[in-house]
């Protein structure tokens, strides 16, 4: 069950950040899917091939891909107005999306028995793959690259996942809004890690 609603949170969650781009790079309706698709379910391709898991096995998500079909149309049909609220609120989602899935991932890369280093990987990958496939596809520099501390969170859940501190569903959950309020919290005090740009390095 736990496993269930961190899927529909983030897939929720980054269906929404890939139609706000698609709309702000005036995609049609196409692309607007083209997009959301790759953001919400392009991190648990990656996790896939990572860890050994046939990217088939994405398909057989038949609940998902309906949850962010109809999320997807609906705002793409609603008053645009919506756009300026997401401006507002819309990294709320998005570290809502990158704590849901980021968990999602390592909890997997756990059950198939993988070490430290996959329970890692498979946690940023999920939790940050689709944000840049997502940027790539728009043409921009994709965000989880840049100064914004945001795949240190991801990697940090692995971490305390594949560290076996996870024990219960309440476990999960404190993790889970932990590494949201980490995330709003570097956004809010502008924490960055550092950055070489020519001869010196900026923090």
């Amino acid at each position: 069950m736990t496993w269930e609603i961190l899927n529909i949170i983030g897939t929720v969650a980054f269906a929404l950040s890939g139609v706000v781009v698609a709309l702000e790079e005036e995609y049609d309706l196409m692309g607007v899917y083209v997009l959301g698709f790759a953001t919400a379910f392009g991190g648990g391709a990656i996790r896939n091939l990572l860890i050994g898991i046939p990217v088939s096995a994405l398909w057989e998500q038949g609940t998902l891909f309906t949850i962010a079909i109809i999320v997807m149309t609906v705002a793409f049909l609603v008053p645009r107005i919506w756009l300026q609220l997401w401006k507002k609120w819309g990294v709320f989602f998005d570290a809502i999306g990158l704590a849901a899935f980021a968990i999602q991932g390592a909890l997997f890369a756990t059950s198939m028995g993988h070490p430290m280093s996959a329970v890692i990987a498979a946690a940023v990958l999920t939790g940050t793959g689709g944000g840049m496939i997502r940027d790539v596809l728009a043409g921009r520099k994709p965000l989880v690259l840049r100064k914004e501390i945001y795949i240190v969170w991801a990697a940090l859940g692995g971490f305390v996942i594949g560290m076996g501190w996870i024990t219960s569903n309440f476990a999960i959950g404190a993790l889970f809004i932990s590494i949201i309020v980490l995330r709003m919290l570097s956004v809010h005090y502008n924490w960055k890690v550092p950055v070489k740009t020519g001869s010196s390095s900026n923090f």
